[in-house]
């Protein structure tokens, strides 16, 4: 239960980093290849989503290709975490994901202060050691929301890409 919640949680943020809008994915661009008509070097980085990669709808493989083309740009640890999300969020149930899209749109409609106060806890969350958090978790008590990432970073695809940063995943 623990680590579905961690799943999500990161899923949530990288969602939040990424950003759902379907315009986002529509000015990704209007092609969507399948699986076999991906570069060697894309495939290389959405490997995390080959097994699903011809189920995804047109405007999120789009989203992931935008990451795909910002990859090589990233710095070394940036493109660990991306492929690290990429996986956590491949491995997510569809509720799950929903579920994380869900808390990302709650949490983008908050007003800047209460979206700061909300990154301001999933920080302290996280800083706390991981016995800590699983006995928060067993409590019941859930750990903060994480907070939509500031644009700066690559945006992540809609329904589960990557958001390389400081900040847990976001959502896809």
């Amino acid at each position: 239960m623990a680590q579905a919640l961690r799943a999500l949680i990161a899923a949530t943020v990288l969602a939040v980093a990424v950003g759902s809008s379907p315009a986002a994915a529509v000015a990704a661009g209007p092609r969507a290849p399948s699986w076999a008509e991906l570069s060697p070097a894309d495939k290389q980085v959405l490997a995390p989503l080959s097994g699903e990669w011809d189920s995804l709808d047109a405007p999120r493989r789009q989203k992931w290709m935008g990451i795909a083309k910002r990859y090589p740009k990233l710095a070394p640890d940036e493109q660990q975490r991306v492929q690290q999300q990429m996986s956590t969020w491949a491995h997510l149930t569809p509720e799950q994901r929903n579920q994380a899209r869900q808390q990302y749109k709650t949490i983008k409609q908050l007003p800047p202060d209460q979206r700061q106060q909300v990154q301001q806890k999933w920080q302290e969350y996280q800083q706390l050691p991981p016995e800590k958090r699983r006995e928060l978790t067993s409590r019941g008590a859930a750990p903060p929301q994480p907070p939509p990432k500031a644009s700066g970073g690559p945006p992540q695809p809609p329904g589960a890409p990557p958001q390389p940063s400081g900040t847990p995943p976001s959502k896809p």
